[in-house]
């Protein structure tokens, strides 16, 4: 009897993602498993065929064997067998599903040590604003756990053997059912080394690691801002069985400045100036990141006035155009007047009280907006 076509079987389009045939093929092997069909010799012939259809399609070189010779291209590496039956339900399962289980899929098998990668670390960097605006080079010290140089990371002391695993037979893997599925798992023991140390190393007791300080230099670009990260590759914890180290992330923090308060690329700050200076105008010094310079005050500003210094402040890290240095007025009141300075300015006060609106336009119309407020309150409450 012919074959029938694999994407058939599995009920999938030929350009079917790998998602999308484990979701076809989970599909069916739950539906025709023998476990749930006993003594039905047409689900177990389904299942047979689904599993070998998944197979093939599965691994990217014999799909494109199929895809150009057909049948021919794989019959002499399909590797099916069709005599395994029920008995391939654990390692379909644990191959497909060893992720969600947390089975080491195939990784395990054979006694083969899978790689773990190692675990990324985070460090906090507090920096200046002058410091993160215009960039700088830090040495920053960091205690992680690094291989091992007594063992080479394996955990078990130089020159002796480990052993079998006794409780997965070397493998690395173990097998528990729940209901009719046959789950393979990590080893608890051995933890998927297969192999289990019997004399461990005195540097770092059979863990493979040591913790281990090390000082690193991090180059801080210019403009980066609080929240902003640098990665570091490699220079995390040490990985296990060979595997890659992980990542360092450098997060950053930008302490609070006394003079200027960013927001993003922009600057502000605050300029107290004396009343005489607001109201007839002048010239004071501003300080920017560039160094000083003089802004005109020009007569009659008031407190929050606002000025803008275009090009003054932070480039950003990401590129773009330089922000700009927002200056706020604020009109400072004087203090521990002598007598004279006090009569001075009452007679002045009362020169501009003779001149009403005319010098006090402000006040005048808060004043009218108070009154009327009164007598509307006075209206309603009748």
């Amino acid at each position: 009897m012919a074959k029938r076509d694999y994407y058939e079987v599995l009920g999938v389009n030929r350009d079917a993602t790998e998602a999308d045939l484990k979701k076809a093929y989970r599909r069916l092997a739950m539906k025709y498993h023998p476990d749930r069909n006993e003594n039905n010799a047409e689900a177990e012939a389904k299942f047979k065929e689904s599993k070998e259809a998944y197979d093939v399609l599965s691994d990217s070189q014999k799909r494109s064997a199929y895809d150009q010779y057909g049948h021919a291209g794989v019959d002499q590496q399909a590797g099916f067998g069709g005599a395994q039956g029920a008995a391939d339900f654990g390692d379909v399962f644990g191959d497909m599903f060893g992720d969600i289980f947390g089975g080491g899929g195939g990784g395990g098998r054979g006694g083969q040590n899978r790689a773990y990668r190692g675990a990324d670390l985070q460090y906090r960097l507090n920096l200046t604003l002058e410091e993160a605006v215009f960039g700088t080079e830090k040495k920053i010290n960091v205690t992680s756990k690094q291989s091992c140089e007594t063992c080479s990371g394996t955990g078990a002391k130089p020159g002796s053997k480990m052993a079998t695993c006794s409780t997965c037979g070397g493998s690395g893997q173990v097998r528990m059912q729940q209901g009719f599925f046959s789950i393979q798992q990590t080893c608890p023991k051995c933890h998927g080394r297969g192999k289990v140390i019997t004399e461990p190393c005195v540097s770092c007791h059979g863990s493979g690691s040591v913790e281990r300080k090390r000082t690193l230099s991090v180059k801080v670009p210019a403009g980066v801002d609080t929240g902003d990260r640098i990665r570091l590759a490699n220079e995390g914890e040490a990985g296990e069985n060979g595997g890659p180290a992980g990542d360092l992330y450098v997060q950053i923090n930008v302490n609070k400045h006394p003079i200027f308060e960013r927001d993003g690329e922009h600057l502000h700050c605050e300029i107290p100036i004396s009343f005489v200076t607001a109201a007839v105008g002048g010239e004071v010094e501003i300080p920017t990141l560039d160094g000083k310079i003089m802004l005109k005050i020009p007569p009659e500003s008031q407190t929050g006035k606002q000025f803008r210094l275009r090009g003054r402040g932070v480039k950003p890290v990401r590129g773009g155009a330089q922000g700009d240095l927002y200056v706020h007025v604020l009109i400072e009141t004087p203090v521990n007047l002598t007598k004279k300075q006090k009569d001075i300015l009452a007679s002045f006060d009362e020169s501009l009280q003779q001149g009403g609106e005319k010098h006090s336009p402000k006040s005048d119309g808060w004043g009218a907006g108070v009154k009327s407020f009164f007598e509307d309150l006075k209206f309603w409450s009748k």
